[in-house]
């Protein structure tokens, strides 16, 4: 069988990977539950199922869909992926100690330097919009113990 698109195929088998190990880590790590009274794992093995099926409807179509010079996959962009990986690593350690309201800013301004062109008035804006969201979500709406100010102002 000929693979029609690189790109789809390995993708595809990505996310079937990644799903299906998901889906059984779920069941053999936490407690299933029922549909009535869902364990901690239901969510994850429903996800992770989702995700696997996604992989396998993708891989599929890579294998019986023609596409232009079989699409293949491009060289590794590693400097993004350094950025974004670095970008997480930071949120990580500056969160507890500088809270939600300039660790998120850091990290958006961060991440938009993965891209090649960066406008600074949509990277503000996005911080603005992020940073009340999160707040509002997380903080006002389900009423997590996350710091939202830095622990050198109190917060």
């Amino acid at each position: 069988m000929k693979i029609k698109s690189q790109r789809d195929f390995w993708s595809g088998l990505m996310f079937l990977v990644v799903g299906v190990a998901f889906a059984w880590a779920s069941i053999s790590n936490y407690s299933f539950g029922t549909s009535a009274r869902p364990g901690p794992g239901y969510f994850p093995f429903g996800l992770g199922t989702l995700l696997a099926l996604l992989g396998a409807v993708v891989a599929f179509k890579a294998l019986t869909i023609e596409s232009d010079d079989g699409q293949p996959i491009g060289d590794v962009a590693w400097r993004p992926l350094a950025i974004v990986v670095g970008a997480i690593v930071v949120f990580g350690f500056a969160l507890p100690r500088l809270g939600m309201a300039v660790t998120l800013p850091l990290l958006i301004t961060i991440t938009s330097l993965a891209g090649d062109k960066v406008r600074w008035r949509d990277v503000l804006l996005s911080c603005v919009i992020l940073t009340v969201g999160s707040w509002a979500v997380f903080i006002w709406g389900l009423n997590l113990v996350i710091p939202v100010w830095p622990t050198f102002l109190g917060g």
